[in-house]
């Protein structure tokens, strides 16, 4: 699979700082049932990377400390990680509030018939992929027989009270080097077709842009195309999307507990290094430094991945900006 890290940097893109922390997003592996075209993490099911037990104590040593107000779990599939469960219950009993990334199809695979209804007793936020209310271009982009899984898995949630009084939100990502519609039109035709069609009901849309990176930048540059999707990024370009920037209250942790300044940044391989000196041979900073200070007011690493968060609506992991 050919990188793109080497064609976004230097960049052009604005400087900008971190405000006060608010979210921790926590990558628990690479491990996923799926592999989508999409997925900026190359997430698979032969992936074995996963959070150590030493680490996620890291992570409830932080979350104790009571400073973190949202815990947002992803992967891979979080779901596979051994321990997602009693992650769950110690930051919810911590009174975090829990946001599940989850990709649908793993609330019917063997091994997870009861996943839905811990994540409902838990008062979990499901936050869930589904590209599309079409079935063809869901499985385009995810695998044949995904759609059909997903239409059965939100069925289930609602059935346990999400998209009534637990928060269940879907995700839209473009199929193509595109970038998403209006996200509130486009919310709209969702809960339309998914409401006639199948009777499901969900709180939100949010629609993320693409990044030219991993598997979704590998397949711009066999396409020819990664020139022109830069183009795009950078046409749409708003100032006005930086100072609510999803990097600036949030910090991405790996599977390793390495920081980053966002998901992107990780999958990069650029992390938040110490001293605030934006140089890849610096050490990156880890869970252990975040437990002993502040990062507020340090630079965030940039490069023109970046122009996907700030083009048109504006793109963070809450949807457009």
């Amino acid at each position: 699979m050919r990188d793109t890290r080497d064609l976004l940097s230097p960049s052009d893109f604005p400087a900008i700082a971190r405000g006060s922390l608010q979210t921790l997003q926590l990558n628990l592996g690479y491990r996923c049932n799926l592999s989508c075209t999409h997925c900026h993490v190359n997430a698979g099911p032969k992936r074995t990377e996963m959070m150590s037990a030493e680490t996620l104590a890291l992570v409830l040593e932080l979350l104790q400390q009571g400073q973190i107000e949202t815990l947002d779990l992803t992967g891979g599939a979080p779901e596979m990680h051994p321990q997602f469960r009693q992650l769950v219950k110690a930051a919810c009993s911590l009174g975090v509030k829990v946001i599940d990334r989850c990709n649908l199809t793993i609330l019917l695979e063997p091994g997870y018939e009861d996943l839905a209804e811990f994540l409902a007793d838990q008062g979990v936020e499901v936050c869930a992929s589904l590209p599309c209310y079409s079935e063809d271009n869901v499985n385009s982009q995810r695998g044949k027989g995904v759609f059909e899984q997903s239409i059965a898995a939100l069925q289930m949630l609602n059935r346990l009270g999400y998209g009534h009084e637990l928060s269940l939100n879907l995700v839209y990502n473009p199929g193509g080097a595109f970038l998403p519609p209006p996200q509130a039109a486009l919310e709209s035709d969702y809960k339309r077709e998914l409401g006639q069609q199948y009777g499901i009901v969900f709180n939100q849309l949010l629609t993320i842009t693409n990044m030219p990176i991993s598997r979704f930048g590998a397949v711009l540059l066999a396409q020819g195309q990664f020139g022109n999707y830069m183009g795009l990024l950078k046409d749409n370009y708003s100032a006005a999307n930086l100072e609510a920037l999803m990097c600036r209250s949030l910090v991405s942790v790996d599977w390793q507990g390495n920081l980053y300044d966002c998901d992107f940044n990780q999958m990069l391989e650029l992390p938040i290094t110490s001293g605030g000196e934006l140089i890849a041979t610096d050490r990156p900073r880890h869970l252990r430094d975040l437990l002993n200070g502040s990062f507020e007011g340090q630079p965030i690493r940039v490069a023109e991945h970046c122009y996907g968060c700030t083009a048109g609506q504006g793109s963070s992991c809450s949807g457009a900006l």
